[in-house]
């Protein structure tokens, strides 16, 4: 899932900022050592890079002895180029950064990702490390949206259950004012439904529930954020979390709830590729990913909450785990990630989502 459309003005804004941009796509950021020979760090990421700049300067920082070259894709097509490019018997990137769960685990588990023994591995929580290859370096939460004044004389649903009684109590007053995310075409979405299905047994009664107030789907997190900010929405159902955020620090009517039933947390995940130009130069940049300093920018700079128990204040997963407990339930970095790639078992449940949204 993309910012793409929110970010293209700052991108856009790069060009004459960041020198050798090759693609609307694909930065690149000489060593801040001047030395022309530098060696340059790889990188394939679906974090749009006008995010990504605080944690590619403070790499630098650190390391300016080293260029880098950031490719910013879909999903999809960091999964496809690392697995073309190694069959190829090619170099692909030092690195790779993305959110599709299931994909980074699948590049892990078939054997296009090396083992990376660093630091912190020994440290990092047991769920977020899958056998020192897979690393869950964010921890973002799957929360409810609201459109504050539409709620001025009651408090907006804070559990699903809440959420289907008001969808029943106000279905005519609010029918096509629900949004969330088309699970057909929104990666993270489906990821959250999948959840979901597993977290709680009545989650068809909250699809039906939706589908008979006229749910509107959408494949982005901002199409949905929008319309909830300017009251064309009253409630999004299942957003990522550090988007909604974001989008509320500057939309002051844009409120969140994290379900107190209970509240899935996704990861974006990094990994060094088996066939790695330069593992070590790989290696190095998930290394401060992971360090203190690493997770202390994106937790207060990229505002994405960071997975180190090194790292404590808002926007961490110390933090919300203090406050919330067994509330949060972490996607593991782990195999059975990969059951809903099964096209069989895929192509069931989005059937099965389909049927129920239309029936009611």
């Amino acid at each position: 899932m993309h910012l793409r459309g929110m970010r293209r003005l700052s991108l856009l804004a790069c060009l004459l900022l960041c020198p050798g941009l090759a693609t609307a796509d694909e930065v690149f950021y000489p060593a801040r050592s001047g030395n022309a020979e530098a060696p340059t760090l790889v990188v394939y990421s679906s974090l749009d890079e006008p995010l990504a700049q605080p944690m590619i300067h403070g790499f630098q920082a650190a390391n300016p002895d080293v260029a880098v070259k950031y490719e910013d894709m879909l999903t999809g097509e960091i999964y496809d180029r690392i697995v073309r490019e190694t069959d190829a018997g090619k170099r692909t990137a030092d690195f790779a950064f993305s959110s599709a769960m299931d994909l980074q685990v699948k590049l892990s588990n078939d054997g296009y990702a090396q083992v990376s023994n660093l630091p912190m591995s020994a440290r990092w929580p047991k769920w977020a490390n899958w056998r020192n290859t897979a690393y869950a370096l964010t921890f973002e939460p799957a929360v409810f949206v609201y459109h504050k004044p539409s709620f001025a004389s009651e408090p907006p649903p804070s559990s699903r259950a809440e959420f289907v009684d008001y969808l029943k109590r106000k279905g005519d007053i609010v029918h096509g004012r629900i949004g969330t995310y088309d699970i057909e075409r929104s990666g993270v979405g489906f990821l959250f439904m999948a959840r979901d299905q597993e977290q709680f047994g009545d989650i068809w009664s909250v699809v039906g529930a939706m589908g008979a107030a006229g749910v509107k789907l959408y494949s982005t997190s901002s199409a949905i954020l929008e319309r909830v900010s300017d009251g064309r929405f009253v409630l999004g159902y299942n957003i990522l979390g550090s988007y909604a955020a974001d989008w509320a620090r500057r939309h002051p009517d844009v409120g969140i709830v994290l379900p107190k039933d209970y509240t899935v947390v996704m990861s974006r995940i990094g990994l060094v590729p088996q066939a790695a130009a330069d593992p070590e130069l790989g290696r190095r940049y998930l290394t401060f990913f992971m360090s203190k300093e690493g997770q202390t920018i994106m937790a207060r700079e990229l505002q994405i909450p960071a997975v180190s128990p090194e790292v404590a204040g808002e926007n961490t997963a110390n933090t919300m785990q203090e406050l919330l407990g067994a509330q949060l339930r972490p996607v593991p970095v782990s195999p059975g990630l990969m059951v809903y790639l099964d096209q069989v078992k895929r192509a069931r449940l989005i059937a099965h989502w389909n049927e129920v949204l239309r029936t009611q």
